[in-house]
């Protein structure tokens, strides 16, 4: 095993994973509030969280439940939105190393999310299961506690504080992609591109229906078609940090 793959340590994941963490706790402390207010109980909200980690799903979730939606409706719209994990988690098999076994895999799936796989995939060596357990864990603890906090105490708060968390994870992503940004000319063409396709997707989105599920993933196979034909990486080429 190389000296860099000893170096993903499940305390190494746990401080990567905090950024993540800090941005999914007012995120998610929105969606307590808004859940609640949509009549969702407190417990069932946070046992939400507890079992789901995908905001756009989880959104969608309570809309479709307060509107008193089936559980064909439930399940469609789930998978759509939610089917760019799977690309992520094809993806992200590719660099996993030789100690993932079958268990591995599936607890590792459930934690996957775009800010997860962006850290996760930005790792040089092969990731270990114990380093994405650590990255993992942080974010999951923070968002099912933001739900709770939301839930039990977002009344509380005036309306323009509230409207005012959900800024927090643009920050996040923007944190995300701008240290490989400054290092990959591939990089910054890619995220640049993937920006205006969505913005045409959002202006297009008004005159036919285009969810953001499918808008993910419509951006994330055109833009890494983009990139893959403009910005080849060479079987075996080593970058500088290497």
């Amino acid at each position: 095993m190389s000296e860099q793959t000893e170096q993903l340590s499940y305390k190494k994941g746990l401080r990567d994973g905090l950024p993540i963490a800090l941005g999914y706790l007012s995120v998610s402390f929105t969606f307590g509030i808004t859940a609640v207010g949509m009549g969702i109980p407190p417990l069932a909200a946070i046992l939400i969280s507890m079992t789901n980690l995908t905001s756009a799903g989880q959104v969608q979730g309570i809309n479709i439940i307060a509107a008193g939606g089936g559980y064909i409706e439930m399940a469609l719209a789930q998978l759509v939105i939610n089917m760019r994990y799977a690309l992520m988690g094809i993806s992200l098999s590719q660099k996993l190393d030789n100690k993932y076994n079958l268990i591995h895999r599936i607890i590792s799936s459930f934690g996957i999310t775009d800010e997860i796989f962006a850290v996760a995939s930005g790792q040089k060596a092969d990731i270990p299961p114990r380093y994405m357990y650590g990255l993992i864990t942080l974010p999951y603890i923070f968002w099912a506690t933001g739900t709770a906090a939301g839930a039990l105490l977002g009344a509380i708060l005036p309306e323009s504080i509230q409207a005012a968390l959900g800024i927090a994870i643009y920050g996040m992503f923007i944190a995300i992609v701008i240290p490989p940004a400054k290092k990959s000319r591939g990089i910054l063409w890619v995220a640049l591109f993937s920006a205006l396709l969505s913005s045409v997707i959002a202006f297009i989105s008004q005159y036919i229906t285009i969810t953001s599920g499918i808008s993910v993933i419509i951006c994330a196979v055109i833009a890494a078609a983009f990139g893959a034909a403009f910005f080849p990486q060479k079987t075996g080429e080593v970058t500088a940090d290497e």
